[in-house]
């Protein structure tokens, strides 16, 4: 610990660690490390020796998240819970989610070495699967945790087949115990995390870091229209049912809809056309539509008004149209004195606290069923996110550290 501490700056050392553990990775550009694979395993005992350097209880457990106890001044808990999680994404950077893991176990490492127990325990955890890019199993970690792993996460499958079940044997783990991962509401106290912004907007502000206010909600849909293919000479074009252009429209809608009401956003981020011929109309178009905002209503507002232009404009071209919802994910407020005290601590910082939402999931959405929650932005170079290019300074990285110990170490207890 005297070796790790003797680096003074907290930037320094925490970017260290993570390209160090941004060097376990599948092989190829940036990093990659999945749910269940020989990578976590590298990970997660690599995080578990740090935190036991730290001071801290590791265990990794029966879900494959790390866990690591700094106990109280009385020995035990309850526990202020902080961290993020250790997967990624294919060919991600190295601190989304690490960051606010390295962070959080620089603030109890700096702690164990001044000595200093608090009146509750800390807990630092590295989620094992956030991202879900394995099985499609979003929020994974989180959800054990908080008691919501269930057969369905059980039984999803990755793309060779394999299902959870089988890779947690091949892991090492007991899939009948993974329950046991679930924390008792009582022990925990609240939960903050450290994160990236994943964003532009610290950046457009020159801040380092940000106070989260709410992590959006999401509404996600499939729509399939159906045309008529034909050649691409001879049918004239006021004659044409065309599934392509009437799916152009409704993107462009989007793009309209999602600008006219507050804080919300629109993407449509996949378009397929069949048979995808350069000298054929389309028949057949699939695209994928993403609506965002902090506000449920508002969201459900703007995702009805989508519904009704998309049907318009399918019956003014002829083509018929079919919209499947394939997510409807509520939005989470941070619980108000958390977002308070998180402003406090980076006020103390000598930052102006700036106050926005986050666009991007996270752990404390499972979190914020058993606890409130708090999260903190630290800005990242352009916005730039999920890429190797995902980018931040120390002297950034020092802001968010001072931030979270702050509100570590002046936090009274629940909400």
């Amino acid at each position: 610990m005297s070796n790790y501490l003797s680096e003074t700056d907290a930037g320094q050392r925490i970017m260290r660690r993570c390209n160090e553990l941004g060097s376990i990775s599948v092989p190829g550009a940036g990093v990659t490390r999945l749910y269940l694979s020989q990578q976590h395993r590298s990970a997660a005992e690599t995080i578990a020796g740090w935190m036991r350097d730290a001071g801290m209880d590791a265990r990794i457990d029966e879900a494959g998240n790390v866990v690591g106890r700094y106990h109280s001044v009385s020995g035990g808990g309850p526990y202020l819970v902080t961290g993020s999680h250790m997967d990624s994404v294919v060919h991600a950077g190295r601190y989304d989610g690490p960051l606010g893991v390295l962070t959080s176990l620089d603030c109890v490492a700096v702690l164990h070495g001044r000595g200093r127990r608090l009146p509750f325990g800390v807990e630092v955890v590295a989620f094992a699967d956030e991202e879900g890019t394995r099985f499609r199993t979003t929020l994974a970690g989180s959800r054990a945790i908080t008691g919501q792993f269930g057969d369905d996460l059980l039984d999803a499958t990755d793309a060779d087949g394999h299902s959870v079940r089988e890779a947690m044997v091949a892991f090492g783990l007991d899939p009948g115990a993974v329950g046991n991962a679930a924390h008792r509401p009582d022990e925990v106290i609240g939960y903050v995390e450290l994160h990236i912004e994943q964003g532009p907007v610290l950046q457009a502000a020159n801040l380092p870091v940000g106070v989260v206010t709410a992590i959006s909600g999401q509404t996600r849909a499939v729509m399939r229209l159906n045309g008529a293919a034909n050649h691409a000479g001879t049918v004239p074009m006021g004659m044409r049912k065309d599934p392509l252009l009437a799916a152009s429209e409704i993107a462009l809608a989007v793009e309209r809809i999602a600008s006219a009401y507050p804080d919300t956003v629109g993407t449509v981020g996949f378009i397929k056309a069949e048979p995808g011929l350069i000298n054929v109309i389309p028949g057949e178009v699939s695209l994928t539509v993403d609506l965002r905002s902090q506000v449920d209503g508002i969201r459900h507002a703007a995702f009805d008004e989508l519904g009704i232009a998309a049907g318009n404009i399918a019956a003014r071209r002829g083509v018929e149209i079919n919209i499947d919802t394939i997510l409807d994910l509520h939005s989470c407020p941070c619980a108000p004195d958390f977002v308070d005290r998180i402003a406090t601590a980076v006020e103390a910082a000598g930052v102006r606290p700036l106050r926005l939402p986050s666009g991007a999931g996270h752990d404390g959405m499972a979190m914020s069923t058993m606890t409130g929650i708090g999260m903190i932005f630290v800005r990242c170079k352009d916005g730039i996110s999920h890429s190797p290019e995902e980018s931040v300074t120390a002297e950034d990285v020092a802001t968010g550290a001072a931030t979270l110990l702050h509100f570590i170490e002046n936090f009274q207890g629940r909400p």
